[in-house]
């Protein structure tokens, strides 16, 4: 997978872990959580342009202090909702 279909797949990810968060399931978070973080660790190694490079290091910031603190209520799924948001945008310039 190149840059974008990775950041895609990301903010696909994002979208449905936001979703259960407001569900209130945990294990669907959980499962996708992980996969979510493989994409995330392939996107870092993977080649991307600077324009794209400054959204994915707001995005790491932003993910890593999300995932260290997962919470099933609306103000932290709104958080991945945008961010699935933004990563959707960006991604064309991966």
């Amino acid at each position: 997978m190149n840059a974008q279909e990775l950041a895609l797949n990301i903010a696909v990810n994002l979208g449905r872990i936001g979703r259960w968060a407001c569900e209130g399931r945990r294990e669907r978070l959980d499962q996708f959580m992980k996969e979510t973080e493989e994409f995330v660790a392939k996107l870092e190694k993977a080649p991307k342009s600077a324009r794209f490079q400054t959204t994915f290091d707001a995005f790491l910031t932003a993910f890593n202090n999300l995932r260290k603190d997962v919470r099933m209520e609306p103000v932290w799924a709104e958080m991945m909702f945008t961010w699935a948001n933004i990563l959707t945008h960006r991604a064309r310039l991966a």
